[in-house]
């Protein structure tokens, strides 16, 4: 299995539990390892022969920036849901820090696989 990932994929949006973060936007940051098979893609040199990393960050900038989720875990499970169906990876390995959740912490989050190799 050859793995393509997007490291610190950094996008605003709203998250949280308490009321005042209702009202703001906050940062997470996404690291995204996804199952793939770039053997085709490096044959022919053309992008339409592999996972466009791309496309997938253009795509969870969308999804999540629009969201509101309370959860960092809902929003993890989403996201490796857009991912799986939308991308057709049948493996993602994700990880969700909310930056600044916790004062004194570099981060905080959640780190969840999904799929199958």
């Amino acid at each position: 299995m050859d793995i393509i990932y997007l490291r610190n994929l950094r996008i605003e949006t709203v998250i949280g539990i308490f009321e005042w973060e209702r009202c703001i936007k906050q940062t997470v940051s996404l690291d995204l390892e996804m199952s793939a098979d770039i053997r085709k893609a490096a044959a022919s040199d053309t992008i339409e022969d592999t996972l466009d990393y791309k496309a997938v960050a253009k795509r969870l900038i969308e999804f999540v920036g629009s969201s509101e989720f309370q959860l960092v875990e809902t929003l993890a499970e989403r996201v490796t849901e857009v991912v799986r169906e939308e991308f057709h990876v049948r493996w993602v390995r994700l990880c969700v820090n909310k930056e600044g959740a916790v004062r004194g912490a570099g981060g905080v989050g959640v780190i969840i696989e999904r799929g199958s190799a």
